[in-house]
This record gives structure tokens, C-alpha cells and sequence, in this order.
């Protein structure tokens, strides 16, 4: 769950979410659409190999800048597996993943 970052709404489920291991680390973005603001929330999950779990939240994305990256994961068909190299994992998170 989480909360708009624009009015503060708490949203239940993420539209989506992906997963990506760099440097043994896993980090995990979601997207929260709010209904009542047209936006997306970005919550993301940072669980260090050594040391602490952190999370953190941005926002608001627009609406066109959210959709462009929950059409972006959609095209994986396992985004929630942190190993996985796809061309959607390598271009969300980059060349540094495991």
C-alpha cells in the first residue's frame, strides 16, 4: 500500500511492479495510479546485500509518463524476477544488473 504523492490517497495495489539484483543488491519499483488525481506514485524497495532495507517514494509522474513505464514492464513476462535480463530489465535498470 501506499500514498499518492500528490493528495495523499492511500492506493492498495501497485499497477505494476519490477524487480532488478545490482552489485547483490535488490531493488523493486512499483507504480501506484491514483484514480482521483490522474497520477503515479513510484514507491521503490532498495534490500542491500550488507546493511539495511530502505524504500523511498516519487511522484507524481503524469499520467502519459507512468502509462509509458507500466507499458514498458508489461512487456517482460517476468518482472518480478530480479535476475532476469531481458531487454525490458536492461533498459529499465540499466547496464549494472547481476
Amino acid at each position: 500500500m501506499a500514498k499518492c504523492s500528490q493528495c495523499s490517497k492511500e492506493i492498495d495495489k501497485p499497477v505494476i511492479s519490477i524487480a532488478g539484483s545490482i552489485i547483490g543488491d535488490e531493488y523493486i519499483d512499483s507504480y501506484y495510479f491514483c484514480s482521483a488525481c490522474q497520477v503515479y506514485t513510484k514507491e521503490g524497495l532498495h534490500d542491500r546485500f550488507c546493511g539495511e532495507e530502505s524504500s523511498s517514494t516519487g511522484g507524481p509522474l503524469t499520467k502519459a509518463e507512468g502509462d509509458a513505464k507500466v507499458k514498458l514492464i508489461k512487456r517482460c513476462p517476468t518482472p518480478w524476477d530480479k535476475r532476469c535480463h531481458c531487454p525490458v530489465h536492461k533498459k529499465y535498470f540499466g547496464p549494472s544488473l547481476d
